[in-house]
């Protein structure tokens, strides 16, 4: 009897999966980060701030300092991957940036913390929530949802703009950051990111690994856990990224919420309304 042959397009896609599997490595390593230590006199569970997409610890460097003073507590702000100056990398998921965090606080002996993320730092905030419960006391999300965001956004455009923009390297760097303006023509905080490396002027952020990855940023992964924790999602009330309908969906992730918005505030809260989101931290850490 002769011997039956596989069909050969099932024999290719065969190969091509093991040659991929024992091949390419597709597990996940965290990267190191960088982040800013702000010490408090106080014993209490550490803030950790987590910024949004195209910001960096910096942000969050006033806030950090007032808390310490009204707190006591440590606090920490913290450059996610390939954003300030942490480490550079291809992948840039949800996944792969709470791997980053958890590794984080395991280096500096963090084993539970208040996490406080903004934008993109709140997605992270809410998937390591979801995923290390144990190492979150109390979580508090600004202005982002458990949602999709795409359609909120032009941030694709930002991107575009700012791979074209062109800057002669023998500048002073106020007027590479002029010349960056004019071209942009677009929000300051993206300005921050200019740099100058090795006498070129050039962009911080890894925008190629941004812009591969934006349809990941801009969504949320599917959970079926929930964390139990105090949670506060504090947004903008002149911001449409916490929206009622997404509050079902807040609402099966974090059985505990509370959603509050301060008035008059953006998407940016913490630099609109400094002083109104001090108060709103400092009155959830002590319900």
């Amino acid at each position: 009897m002769p011997r039956l042959q596989p069909a050969p397009f099932f024999s290719q896609k065969i190969l091509c999966l093991i040659f991929f599997f024992f091949y390419f490595d597709i597990t996940i390593y965290p990267v190191n980060l960088s982040y800013d230590v702000f010490d408090g006199k106080g014993e209490s569970t550490p803030l950790v701030f987590l910024h949004g997409l195209f910001g960096s610890k910096s942000n969050f460097h006033s806030i950090a300092k007032s808390l310490v003073q009204r707190t006591g507590r440590k606090v920490l702000t913290v450059d996610a991957r390939n954003h300030g100056n942490s480490t550079h990398n291809p992948v840039l998921t949800y996944e792969a940036m709470t791997s980053d965090l958890k590794h984080l606080l395991t280096q500096l002996h963090i084993d539970k913390c208040v996490l406080i993320g903004h934008s993109m730092g709140g997605k992270v905030a809410m998937s390591t929530a979801l995923t290390q419960p144990s190492l979150v006391e109390r979580l508090v999300v600004v202005d982002i949802s458990p949602a999709q965001t795409t359609t909120r956004t032009n941030f694709r455009y930002y991107i575009q703009a700012m791979q074209e923009v062109k800057v002669s390297s023998d500048l002073p760097r106020s007027t590479a950051r002029r010349m960056a303006e004019d071209q942009l023509r677009m929000r300051q905080f993206l300005l921050t990111n200019l740099v100058e490396q090795n006498g070129q002027y050039a962009w911080r952020v890894n925008l190629d690994a941004i812009s591969a990855h934006l349809e990941d940023i801009m969504s949320f992964p599917s959970f079926n856990t929930t964390y139990d924790g105090p949670t506060l999602f504090l947004g903008g009330a002149s911001s449409a990224y916490i929206s009622s309908e997404d509050y079902p969906e807040i609402q099966r992730l974090f059985p505990y919420a509370d959603i509050q918005y301060i008035p008059d505030a953006s998407h940016w809260i913490h630099a609109d309304k400094p002083l109104d989101f001090i108060s709103s931290i400092i009155s959830f850490l002590q319900s």
